[in-house]
């Protein structure tokens, strides 16, 4: 099938390359020509495990291509997936100015070729409000009586690990109001599904809320198991032996019941907050969602209590902390709304210096924070520091040589945001140590 991709961030691009995997002929067009030519050497301009080698083997085989172009772009599409951003405005709700405009294109488009031939499936992918597919829908009808589809179709793409997720998904979710998407749809995702693994078609509204509902969800399982961290930390108990015995009940299962440093990312706070904008247009009052985006953000200004009550009033002043971990998780170099950015601009404000180390977000964060000092390797951040801070739980973090850790910072002194390390080992070790939900071990001399 010949499909065009608009938008190549990153679910445009992954989506893009997965469908060309599968045999499918696909173009991905862009207004950014630095992206689009850098995409044409094979670079991809995300970190994403897998993704490069398959850009670069779909572009060889001549199944995927990159354009600013954008009536090649649409001429010869089956099916067009509108993949742009929907960012948050200030009240949280999502900003539509970048799919509307999508949309006008699209119109443009379908008039400047004219009806003939199958008509075209027009397939919102974006995360969008409820009724935006329908806008969609409606605003190109207004522009062009040229027919064409519409459809939606939610992603579910863990960062880190968008390419298995595509690959083999739990489920697919399409959205349609016409039997010829619905085939569309069917036929495109077929090859994905065929372990068993269903594609729920529905109603375009019903899909557009599957994908709120979903992160909405997981976003919530963060911030109870953090909450319940924090109650185990007033009542002297520890959370991992908490978390073991809960997880047990089938009922509850153990995904995304991590405490830590809160979510961050493109997805669950933007998308928590859209649930909760969703709500207040219709006068309706989301407040579990709206206390989970709340307690996500307080879980930042928890921990650094922490260190703050550890140096004590003032203490932070010229001291160094070093901070392992920048992406808001493992496996992406994506920062946006990361928790150890919001860790280290109170570090500044308190008076200390920052040094960052992180296995591949150090290009955005010298693009997005240049003020915010970083290292080379994970060990040399710790040079002279008063103490290590540890953000994002990467895998070279998780056995360290403590060793080593010792020799290069001033203090033994360890704050650990993801509960890498067991406090009973830290205190072998000779570190005080301090983690989310669990006793603190050892002391040292500040």
């Amino acid at each position: 099938m010949k499909l065009t991709m608009v938008g190549t961030g990153y679910v445009g691009l992954v989506t893009g390359a997965c469908f060309a995997e599968t045999g499918n002929h696909v173009t991905c067009l862009d207004v950014d020509a630095r992206k689009i030519e850098k995409l044409k050497r094979g670079e991809s301009p995300i970190y994403e495990p897998g993704l490069a080698e398959m850009l670069q083997r779909n572009i060889q085989s001549g199944r995927i291509h990159f354009t600013l172009d954008k009536l090649a772009a649409y001429k010869d599409a089956e099916a067009i997936f509108i993949c742009v951003g929907t960012p948050s405005d200030e009240d949280g709700s999502a900003d539509l100015q970048y799919v509307l405009a999508v949309a006008r294109d699209i119109a443009a488009a379908l008039e400047h070729f004219g009806p003939g031939g199958k008509a075209k499936t027009v397939v919102v992918k974006s995360t969008v409000p409820v009724g935006t597919s329908h806008a969609v829908r409606d605003l190109v009808r207004s522009l062009t009586k040229v027919p064409f589809h519409i459809a939606d179709n939610p992603e579910f793409l863990k960062e880190g690990d968008a390419i298995n997720d595509f690959m083999k998904p739990d489920r697919i979710v399409c959205g349609v109001e016409s039997k010829e998407a619905d085939e569309t749809m069917r036929a495109l995702y077929e090859p994905f599904v065929r372990n068993g693994n269903p594609i729920h078609v529905m109603d375009v509204r019903s899909a557009e809320m599957v994908k709120y509902a979903s992160n909405a969800m997981l976003a919530c399982k963060i911030s109870f198991i953090n909450e319940i961290a924090n109650l185990c930390e007033h009542m002297g108990a520890d959370v991992a032996s908490v978390r073991e015995g809960m997880c047990a009940d089938r009922r509850i299962g153990n995904q995304f019941l991590y405490p830590g440093l809160g979510y961050g990312g493109s997805c669950f706070p933007k998308d928590t907050q859209a649930v909760v904008g969703m709500g207040r247009a219709r006068g309706f009052d989301c407040k579990l969602n709206a206390a989970v985006h709340v307690v996500n953000q307080d879980q930042r200004g928890h921990f650094w209590q922490k260190v703050e009550r550890r140096f004590g009033p003032g203490g932070l002043e010229g001291r160094t902390l070093a901070f392992w971990g920048v992406a808001f998780k493992p496996r992406t170099d994506d920062i946006r709304e990361a928790p150890a950015i919001a860790l280290m601009k109170r570090a500044m404000a308190a008076g200390a210096k920052v040094v960052a180390y992180d296995p591949v977000a150090l290009e955005n964060l010298g693009r997005e924070e240049p003020q915010i000092p970083h290292a080379k390797d994970m060990y040399s951040a710790l040079d002279g520091a008063d103490a290590l801070v540890v953000c994002t739980e990467w895998n070279e973090f998780r056995s360290p040589d403590f060793a080593e850790i010792k020799r290069r910072l001033r203090h033994h002194l360890v704050f650990d945001g993801r509960n890498l390390f067991r406090p009973a080992q830290m205190a072998h070790e000779g570190f005080e140590y301090h983690s989310v939900g669990r006793p603190s071990a050892g002391t040292v001399t500040v």
